[in-house]
């Protein structure tokens, strides 16, 4: 219990510190890239990657989405094609945050060749978070938790 306790507490520093960090870090990269190239170049240059964001994630999304429906038609578990949409929403979702560090992760997560690597992260993240309860009770052999299904009514006394 301590140490679930522990681990919310720095999941919440973790959150703090990436709520004050992260737009400090895109401000600062704003500024320098505005020093470099001048301010009219920079707003334009967000513009242009907020057009090509949100262009890809039209199409990658769209693409996930076949995908996702194939699998199910298919009838087997669409694993894959859930964390590849998963990922194309966080992406997307850093892609409207202005600034130019996460427009450079969202584009990450949401082009085809980069995001198997985040999937292998969020794979690793979503199964460290499992917890598997041990009852105690021994399981019975069969398809059902307790042993064969068996069809009927139920009747009311």
């Amino acid at each position: 219990m301590a140490a679930a306790r522990r681990r919310r507490s720095g999941i919440g520093w973790l959150l703090v510190a990436l709520f004050i960090l992260v737009p400090l870090v895109e401000i600062y990269v704003i500024i320098q890239v505005g020093k470099a190239i001048g301010p009219w170049w920079t707003i334009l240059l967000l513009l242009a990657d907020s057009i090509l964001g949100s262009w890809l994630i039209r199409l990658e999304g769209s693409r996930a989405w076949r995908a996702l429906r194939e699998a199910l038609d298919s009838g087997r578990m669409p694993a894959k094609e859930l964390a590849d949409g998963a990922l194309i929403l966080i992406g997307g979702t850093l892609m409207l945050a202005p600034g130019f560090v996460t427009d450079v992760f969202g584009i990450l997560m949401i082009l085809p060749l980069t995001r198997p690597l985040f999937r292998r992260l969020l794979t690793r993240v979503v199964a460290a978070r499992l917890v598997v309860i041990d009852t105690g009770t021994p399981r019975r052999p069969g398809p059902g938790p307790d042993g064969p299904v068996v069809r009927g009514d139920v009747v009311d006394e």
